[in-house]
């Protein structure tokens, strides 16, 4: 079974410029978490659900889909 799942690849992440993640707020599974405004978004695997629409939102490339 292939599962997918969005990975934050936090290297690429700049929250401080983002202030609140535009890829965290486009989950609509509220998979992405953002605890404070400006600090990298931290994800919940079991809610994925790899639908891309965080990777979609991100300005930096900092989210992917990996299969699995």
């Amino acid at each position: 079974m292939n599962t997918k799942i969005a990975l934050v690849q936090f290297d690429k992440c700049h929250a401080q410029e983002c202030g609140t993640c535009p890829a965290a707020a486009a989950c609509k599974h509220r998979m992405l978490k953002q605890e404070t405004t400006g600090e990298p978004p931290m994800p919940d695997p079991f809610l994925c659900r790899g639908c891309g629409d965080c990777v979609r939102a991100c300005p930096y490339q900092a989210v992917r889909i990996a299969t699995g």
